[in-house]
């Protein structure tokens, strides 16, 4: 029996979700570890306050930590975007 529904597990649909993970992934990687660790004491000195706070120990408590939820957010509008180019939006979905 054939579906029309097009394959879950296509190629194309699979390298594109791989390609959003990881590009999101290492910016997650470069704000956490870069800035939160490795690039700290320079934040501290070259960057403003952020309250009473150095920028580079504000990153490392809660700049990683904003940066990780606005990447949620980015992942998902990219998510769903790429959901609807291959036809697996929710809203066609719904609508069969």
């Amino acid at each position: 029996m054939e579906t029309d529904s097009p394959d879950p597990h296509s190629a194309p649909y699979q390298k594109a979700c791989l390609k959003i993970a990881a590009s999101l992934l290492l910016i997650w990687f470069s704000v956490s570890f870069g800035c939160g660790i490795i690039f700290r004491e320079w934040l501290d000195e070259h960057a403003p306050q952020v309250g009473t706070a150095p920028f580079g120990f504000w990153m490392a408590q809660q700049g990683a930590i904003i940066c990780f939820v606005i990447l949620l957010v980015v992942f998902a509008v990219l998510m769903n975007r790429l959901d609807a180019k291959h036809g697996y939006s929710e809203e066609e979905n719904s609508a069969k």
